[in-house]
């Protein structure tokens, strides 16, 4: 740690300031999924199907950290509401492939609309070299998170 009071100050504000918006998220993500008449893991999985395209139900489980048996229920619920198809794979009739239905994706872009064109006008507002900070930034949460799902999991096989 850093002996600069002002530096300890302005990462103690950046760590409050990255929980709150933590918080605000997950509130954001509730308020969304209810307009739908979803649960917050079936918009979990919904979003992680409209970044990866198709996703097998074992990665799909794996990217809500949820049970496969979980996600077994969640992927019949959406794919009997028509958000998703699931297909076996013809190279492995074990796996399941989840596909979100493109006429779907739409729908569920809508609540977000109002929200991404504040954020696009507040992105604006930074120089190139912020931007990439910040993708730089998210880029290295993203790998503590999944480093640290990865640990907690782990720490459940051993427990």
């Amino acid at each position: 740690m850093s002996d600069d009071p002002a530096r300890a100050s302005a990462i103690a504000d950046l760590m409050h300031a990255g929980r709150e918006m933590s918080r605000l998220s997950m509130v954001f993500r509730y308020a969304i999924a209810e307009r739908l008449g979803l649960t917050v893991s079936d918009l979990e999985c919904l979003d992680y199907l409209a970044d990866a395209g198709s996703a097998t139900a074992g990665q799909v489980a794996e990217r809500t950290n949820l049970t496969t048996g979980a996600v077994t229920s969640m992927l019949r619920r959406l794919q009997q509401a028509g958000y998703v198809t699931a297909e076996r794979d013809p190279a492995d009739r074990r796996r399941v492939i989840v596909t979100l239905r493109p006429e779907r994706a739409a729908e569920l872009k809508r609540p977000y609309e109002r929200f991404a064109e504040w954020t696009e006008r507040l992105i604006e507002g930074y120089s190139v070299d912020e931007v990439t900070l910040l993708v730089r930034h998210y880029d290295h949460m993203q790998a503590m998170y999944l480093a640290e799902l990865d640990r907690l999991r782990a720490d459940n096989l051993t427990s």
